[in-house]
């Protein structure tokens, strides 16, 4: 027995634990149900999140599973949530499993089917490739995958690339080489798309090769910004997190001086000198689709982005685009054209591409939801703030605990917080089913609306 009928309302959750399995208890409409208690992104708890009817959202990245059969509804991650049955007899709840301690269940995909010639090719080697790939698998699409990707390596968590310096490239792969060929994803490092030949179907690449295709993904994502100053070619200019930093507003770099290749100081534009030893450069990411922009002119925005209508598509008939690189219109903002460069709508994005390819439309349903890591605090943000007017702020920064609403039109549009949780992840879930939250709510001392716990 886990616990006794009466500890749980409709509507909410409890987390126990059997044979070592943390499990997340869940009564909705008087049908108790139970799956795996830990996110299975980062493996947060799941009992500190939003549940919202069958559905519960990660309080810390805003991954969100299905609390009746695990699956993942809801970006970041990849896996969905292992499944308990339930037993409920005299009053009392119990929950069994097979003696195994699980964390994670990987979805059921098919693999290639030999004499299958339907080609997809995916450019790029980020989240919107892979779940690309893997959301065509998993609706039994028998035909070769090819991911293509200038990179060296398999796919990777990336975001985890800004957070440890001496990190193992097995580490943070997304997925292992064994289940990229058990599943027929075939992954072409090191190699560069030139152009594109949308009649005859086919790709060149830089070393002269070509691919046919039958349907084509453009995610070429971004790279990052290099300073453009004397000196940003030394070594040691890397991407780091570090405490104890100090900030110098209204200001930039203006050189980086060195000895031996190595770093020695910083001259700043105001001419300060700062003495350093390593120099962490967070100045944005350029979009890559230089090379894409010369075979599809007519999809490049003012803005560089390549426009995609519903559905993923491109005005070209079987070629998609997802991830960094698009613009597309996102029904959180009454469908209005948005780039949002951010990982979990890429993966949302693939999602949407691969069931296009099978004729299966889907609209993006989803609410952006960031994250970040300082000094051991994570501050979280969700919804779509372009052009707020306002901000009403609860709580303090000096007790490191608040809740920021960010008004545009009388109505909230966005909030972040820090060690506010779940208040984030439940607005995320109300800004989904479409909640109009007014700025008089936003400002009352009466936050019950929130249902936080």
């Amino acid at each position: 027995m886990v616990c006794l009928v009466s500890d749980l309302q409709d509507g909410q959750m409890k987390e126990v634990e059997v044979d070592l399995n943390k499990i997340l208890l869940v009564r909705n409409n008087g049908e108790f149900t139970a799956v795996g208690g830990l996110c299975t992104h980062y493996g947060a708890p799941l009992i500190k999140g939003a549940l919202v009817g069958d559905r519960v959202r990660c309080p810390f990245h805003g991954a969100c599973f299905n609390t009746k059969t695990g699956d993942i509804e809801e970006f970041p991650g990849l896996d969905c949530l292992p499944k308990y049955k339930v037993k409920v007899e005299g009053g009392k709840v119990y929950v069994t499993t097979d003696k195994k301690k699980l964390k994670k269940r990987v979805k059921k995909m098919s693999g290639r089917v030999p004499g299958v010639s339907h080609t997809v090719v995916l450019i790029g080697g980020g989240p919107a490739s892979l779940q690309c790939a893997e959301t065509l698998r998993q609706n039994d699409y028998e035909g070769r995958i090819i991911m293509v990707t200038i990179d060296e390596q398999l796919p990777l968590d990336k975001t985890k690339l800004s957070k440890a310096m001496n990190i193992e490239i097995e580490k943070v792969l997304l997925r292992q080489n064994d289940f990229l060929q058990e599943h027929g994803i075939d992954v072409w490092t090191k190699k560069e798309v030139k152009s594109v030949d949308t009649e005859a179907k086919t790709l060149t690449f830089s070393d002269g090769t070509n691919q046919h295709y039958d349907q084509l993904l453009i995610s070429t994502g971004g790279r990052a910004r290099p300073l453009q100053c004397p000196g940003a070619e030394l070594e040691n200019v890397k991407l780091l997190e570090k405490k104890n930093v100090k900030f110098y507003t209204s200001n930039g770099v203006a050189e980086i001086r060195g000895e031996n290749r190595k770093v020695k100081e910083v001259v700043l534009k105001n001419g300060e000198v700062l003495p350093a030893d390593i120099v962490i450069v967070g100045i944005g990411m350029y979009k890559n689709n230089f090379a894409i922009a010369v075979s599809f002119p007519t999809l490049i925005s003012l803005r560089k982005h390549l426009c995609v209508l519903q559905f993923m598509k491109t005005n070209i008939p079987d070629v998609f685009a997802a991830g960094d690189v698009v613009s597309f219109p996102l029904p959180l903002v009454g469908h209005k054209r948005v780039n949002i460069g951010h990982w979990q709508l890429a993966q949302a994005h693939g999602r949407i591409a691969g069931l296009s390819m099978l004729n299966q439309q889907v609209v993006i349903n989803t609410v952006p939801y960031f994250w970040t890591m300082l000094l051991g605090k994570s501050i979280r943000y969700t919804g779509y703030g372009e052009g707020y007017t306002d901000i009403v702020f609860k709580g303090s920064t000096e007790e490191r605990k608040f809740l920021a609403f960010y008004i545009k039109d009388e109505e909230v549009v966005a909030a972040a917080s820090l060690n506010f949780d779940p208040a984030v992840a439940r607005l995320a879930e109300m800004l989904l089913m479409g909640k109009r939250i007014t700025k008089a709510q936003a400002q009352s001392d009466d936050l019950s609306w929130l249902q936080l716990p």
